[in-house]
């Protein structure tokens, strides 16, 4: 980044020039130090670049590079900082080769200008297939840029997200729960038997740093049934750690104790707040927001150039725009635009409104059509109170709890599950607070009838000098803690 080119970029965008000097003078007359073996070096003027760690760096840095966007006829660009991804849509596989070549040379030519170029070894390229192309023939030339030549990737990583050319999910989760794995064995380390967390931080730990990592991208991917069973099998031993239940605990009891909801209504309760966040949001600031169908109740009319289905408009076997007052096809049909799917599982929360409340409704010009900030802030809080409840109503009728267990589903530890937390994880419930809790009695209940029995089988081989039984009582074997193994995945772009 130029000093001198970003103060002409400021100033030819309209910035004042009294901001257009801050900025020169933010970034002029630094020098850097390099130091070896803890002796400094000569300071050297620099010219170029940001002051790292500073909060405008970022901002300036998008400002640099505003010359590179532009729009794509019939094509989509989505830059991060200094990523950049093209998606185009053609008529044939060597029109989808072409037009890319020829935007990258005017990207190259756009970055030459600023003083800057483009990785070219990181290059990755990637044919969308849309479901009824399942069965036709596939794409396998490559592509040329700067005379090398890239053939199709079998998977791409981008903002998280693993792709594939059919968008099956199972790629991409199947690395979030490798990845879940290794965090949840690390957490693990800090409640050792015997010290550690109150329980109570556990569950904190489990929503904030569990469940974030494996359950990144289930807001627009789709899961299986095989993927949905992998995912809550990992998501019942992180349930069963926080409460420090047993295994053969009934399996809604954990749920409960925890307050952490089986991982497929966590999924969909994600995806509803996800959709109820983007209808709400300014179409002038969220670009999901921005390119949903013309026929959505926003207080905004304002509309994407560039919509997400324009680019394979006039083609066969396209995915079609889903209008606002269609209902969602249940099953659901992939030809519909993830986009528009994601958006109306808010249409059920929203009954008996007329228009979308704007959240961030300061960050957009005020208009005649835009209500009270206040009234539409607690418009959105019960919308998200109305999702919430759904998700409890869920809960209790998909997954109750046994019918000795008095305590209701809840997602936010109250007073009284503060209290049932408290227990250390090397002591037991009964040793601390007198006896057991009351779900537990029926169990404890069995367990002494499985043990007099078991005491009256082996008692006559057990006490014997000169007759050891045969086989000893697994009771008297120990127990087998699993161990979970820790994975490091290096991710290196192609």
């Amino acid at each position: 980044m130029n000093n001198n080119t970003l103060a002409r970029i400021l100033r030819e965008g309209g910035i004042p020039p009294y901001l257009v000097s801050w900025v020169s003078s933010f970034l002029g007359e630094r020098s850097c130090t390099l130091i070896f073996h803890g002796a400094p070096g000569t300071p050297t003027p620099l010219n170029v670049g940001s002051l790292q760690g500073s909060p405008i760096s970022p901002l300036l840095f998008l400002l640099y590079l505003a010359p590179l966007h532009f729009r794509i006829p019939r094509g989509l660009m989505i830059p991060y900082v200094d990523d950049f991804a093209l998606t185009v849509a053609s008529l044939s596989y060597g029109g989808n080769i072409r037009r890319p070549q020829e935007l990258f040379e005017k990207l190259e030519t756009k970055a030459s200008r600023l003083g800057g170029s483009f990785s070219v070894a990181k290059t990755e390229l990637i044919h969308w297939r849309t479901p009824s192309q399942r069965h036709s023939p596939k794409c396998i030339s490559p592509i040329q840029i700067k005379g090398e030549l890239f053939r199709q990737s079998n998977s791409f990583w981008w903002l998280g997200y693993w792709f594939t050319p059919a968008l099956n999910p199972a790629a991409h989760f199947s690395r979030r729960l490798a990845l879940a794995q290794g965090a949840f064995a690390l957490i693990r380390r800090l409640s050792p038997p015997g010290a550690g967390l109150p329980p109570y931080l556990w569950h904190r730990l489990a929503t904030s740093v569990v469940a974030p990592i494996l359950l990144y991208g289930a807001v627009l991917f789709t899961h299986g049934v095989g993927t949905t069973t992998r995912l809550d099998t990992f998501w019942r031993k992180v349930q069963w750690w926080t409460t420090n239940c047993l295994s053969p605990t009934p399996t809604g009891i954990p749920s409960v104790e925890s307050c952490l909801p089986p991982v497929s209504l966590l999924i969909t309760h994600r995806q509803r707040v996800a959709a109820l966040r983007v209808v709400c949001s300014p179409p002038t600031v969220n670009p999901a927001t921005a390119r949903l169908h013309p026929s959505f109740p926003s207080l905004s009319e304002y509309r994407a150039p560039d919509l997400s289905w324009a680019l394979t408009r006039g083609l066969s076997s396209v995915y079609l725009p889903l209008h606002w007052k269609s209902p969602r096809p249940v099953p659901r049909r992939r030809n519909h635009l993830p986009g528009d799917e994601v958006a109306h599982r808010s249409i059920p929360f929203t009954s008996g409104l007329s228009r979308m409340p704007m959240i961030n409704s300061h960050l957009v010009h005020p208009t005649p059509t835009l209500q009270p900030r206040s009234l539409m802030n607690n418009t959105y809080s019960t919308l998200k109170k109305r999702i919430r409840e759904k998700l409890l109503a869920e809960w209790a009728s998909l997954f109750p709890p046994p019918g000795y267990y008095l305590h209701t589903p809840t997602v936010s530890p109250g007073p009284g599950h503060i209290r049932r937390r408290e227990n250390p994880p090397h002591e037991s419930r009964k040793k601390l607070s007198g006896r057991p809790p009351d779900w537990e009695v029926p169990l404890l209940k069995k367990l002494a009838a499985f043990l007099s029995v078991t005491s009256t089988r082996f008692r006559p081989t057990m006490f014997a000098p000169t007759t050891p039984p045969s086989s000893p009582p697994f009771l008297l074997s120990p127990p087998r803690v699993p161990l979970w193994d820790f994975r490091v995945f290096s991710l290196a772009e192609v």
